[in-house]
């Protein structure tokens, strides 16, 4: 998530400049052939329906765009979610877990134990479902022809997740599971999925030793049950994407409008007088370029979860959750929160 209030010249011009070169060069090329040749002539088409084409590739880039924003809000609404019942899950078994309903007392140190282990096996969740989320699928850039592939891996490592040295499923996992039962998840296709299933089976083995009762068992259930939900919303946005009839045909359009565009732009500047056919050139390549953008700005954000500068930020809200539930078990050794890294939180 870029986190900066304004994009400055520099990040524009790395983001679409190649394309500003290759807009120049048509609309340069088109001016000399109006200028120097016979074509000149019939090198025209009239500015009426290239004007009502722009105004279409407009409307249908915009709903495009919406749809994207539409997506990558709902996946923010989504982890918002996530914080507020990580904390809700931290706090209930933080209350629920103690020796009010037990024949035999445990010490403070066993509930404490069983408390911790709760609480940083849904810490692992957390960190197994960002991973998960961040494995790219045939529709992302990464997964591109060779060209593309190249320059998206270059743009993670520079402006995505790579700028953290991402590791989480070694790193993060290891630190919140026993070793024995993270060799055992680590191994499933669905990690997230089986850490969830074994929450559910240590809640059992708890209303079974009655360290908490059928009310407070059920209580704790629904949560898990809202974590299910929370990740089925993850991965829907995540397995399916924005439909391609809208992602691939606004390319396509804004091509054909950016190829016809100089063909209509040269000749209304050629009636301002001599110089006018050149002074189409800056013009064709603003309004190219404005055209551009907007299809970029939706191409990059209709994948919330792709590990580039625009993404959810969810190693940052793992971490807030990771500083909530441990302070609620009292530690005070707590990891720094994630900082922005060249204005990009990650």
């Amino acid at each position: 998530m870029y986190v900066k209030k304004n994009f400055g010249l520099k990040s524009i011009l790395r983001f679409s400049g190649v394309h500003m070169i290759w807009i120049t060069l048509w609309a340069s090329f088109v001016a000399l052939l109006y200028k120097f040749t016979l074509l000149g002539d019939w090198l025209v088409i009239p500015w009426l329906p290239l004007s009502v084409i722009g105004t279409a590739v407009a409307f249908y880039v915009g709903f495009k765009n919406n749809s994207a924003y539409d997506r990558l809000w709902e996946a923010r609404k989504i982890w918002g979610a996530i914080i507020n019942g990580s904390r809700s899950w931290g706090a209930s078994t933080k209350a629920f877990v103690s020796n009010q309903f037990t024949s035999e007392n445990r010490t403070e140190a066993e509930l404490h134990a069983y408390r911790k282990k709760l609480l940083y096996r849904h810490i692992g969740w957390l960190y197994a479902l960002r991973s998960q989320l961040l494995i790219p699928t045939a529709w992302e850039h990464v997964s591109q022809g060779k060209h593309m592939s190249r320059m998206i891996k270059k743009r993670i490592k520079n402006f995505g997740v790579g700028l953290l040295g991402d590791e989480v499923s070694t790193a993060e996992l290891k630190k919140f599971l026993p070793i024995d039962e993270y060799e055992r998840l680590i191994n499933y296709k669905n990690t997230a999925t089986q850490i969830i299933d074994q929450q559910s089976q240590d809640l059992k083995q708890l209303r079974e030793d009655d360290i908490i009762d059928d009310f407070r068992h059920m209580e704790l259930q629904k949560l898990l049950g809202d974590f299910y939900t929370f990740q089925g919303q993850c991965e829907r946005i995540k397995k399916f994407p924005l439909p391609r009839q809208y992602g691939s045909m606004s390319l396509v359009f804004v091509g054909i409008f950016i190829f016809l565009l100089p063909l209509g732009m040269v000749s209304e500047f050629a009636k301002l007088g001599e110089f006018g056919v050149w002074l189409s050139i800056p013009f064709t390549v603003l309004v190219g370029w404005v055209y551009v953008m907007m299809e970029l700005v939706g191409d990059y954000s209709e994948n919330p979860f792709e590990g580039l500068g625009n993404d959810i930020p969810m190693l940052s809200l793992c971490r807030t959750i990771e500083i909530d539930l441990r302070e609620m078990l009292g530690e005070t050794e707590l990891p720094e929160p994630v900082q922005p890294i060249n204005g990009i939180l990650m």
